[in-house]
């Protein structure tokens, strides 16, 4: 019989830590492989939500021994109770408690801000690992020229404005993702007269995204592997190398992988040799929420400088 004790404990040291607050995190993180047997799966919380991912199954009989654990332990205040199966064609959505929510009925939270989720996607549209990346931008924003590299569904470009930015300009191939960047900043009564939506192929832009420029902040966030419009190990280069012109005097970098099979090494080898000029500022402690075994498999946040 699995032990899913650690899970339970989280639980309930989550939601005694959350009662002052909603903001949207991870509960429990299994995909770190710090708890043996739990590896197949991690636990989300938006307010009134809890999402259990699934990624594999080694036994049915094990997936629904948690779904009977987390139904009993999950207090009355969860009114959703959600699985999604990664393992299975589309990665559907199950519901467990409550009906499925409708669109704009429940979002991500951070502090006063909110942000659209779409539980019809396999992406629900907030990447909550990113919080430290957010918070480095919280500090940074105010007054700052930012431009926003595969801005998927535009959180930074929020936190941005949120905090002061001059502007922001946020570019990505998905059009799609892009409208919903320029609903969540509806959504937080942002004028988006500060903000612009470019829905093109950055590698392609250049020209036209140094024209807009120059930026005090460039947000690198590419994914590791989108077949046809983005490969880290061959296309991550081509972005660094153009970043020195984008760049202010003073400007920064802001540069993001989320490959675990890449070290941070990896990333800094990139920026040494196609971007020297840049100096490196810190690696941004990864998130607390999300315990790896190796240090160097969880998410890349680089902060370089002109």
């Amino acid at each position: 019989m699995t032990d899913f004790s650690p899970i339970k404990k989280c639980c309930d040291a989550f939601f005694a830590s959350q009662q002052l607050t909603q903001d949207s995190r991870r509960i429990f993180h299994g995909r770190g492989h710090c708890y043996p047997s739990l590896e197949w799966c991690v636990l989300d919380y938006y307010a009134p939500l809890v999402l259990l991912t699934v990624f594999s199954v080694p036994e049915d009989k094990k997936l629904t021994e948690l779904i009977a654990l987390l139904s009993n332990i999950l207090p009355a205040s969860v009114t959703h109770f959600a699985v999604q199966r990664r393992d299975l064609n589309n990665a559907p959505y199950q519901w467990y408690r409550g009906e499925p929510v409708e669109q704009n009925t429940v979002f991500a939270q951070r502090e006063n801000l909110k942000f659209h989720l779409d539980f019809q996607q396999q992406n629900t549209g907030y990447f909550l690992d990113m919080e430290p990346g957010r918070a480095w931008l919280v500090k940074h924003a105010k007054g700052a020229r930012v431009l926003n590299l595969f801005a998927y569904t535009c959180a930074f470009s929020v936190v941005a404005i949120e905090y002061g930015a001059q502007s922001v300009v946020n570019v990505d191939l998905s059009r799609r993702s892009l409208t919903t960047g320029r609903e969540n900043h509806r959504l937080n009564q942002h004028d988006t007269n500060k903000v612009k939506f470019l829905g093109v192929d950055i590698l392609k832009s250049w020209g036209k995204l140094k024209k807009m420029g120059p930026y005090d902040i460039v947000i690198v966030d590419p994914p590791s592997f989108q077949k046809g419009s983005f490969v880290a190990t061959k296309d991550y280069q081509k972005v660094v190398r153009r970043l020195p012109e984008l760049l202010s005097e003073t400007g920064r970098v802001l540069s993001c992988l989320n490959a675990p099979e890449f070290s941070s090494e990896y990333l800094k080898a990139i920026f040494a040799e196609q971007a020297p000029c840049l100096s490196f500022i810190e690696r941004l402690t990864p998130s607390e929420d999300f315990p790896d075994e190796d240090e160097e498999r969880k998410l890349k946040l680089l902060v370089y400088e002109a």
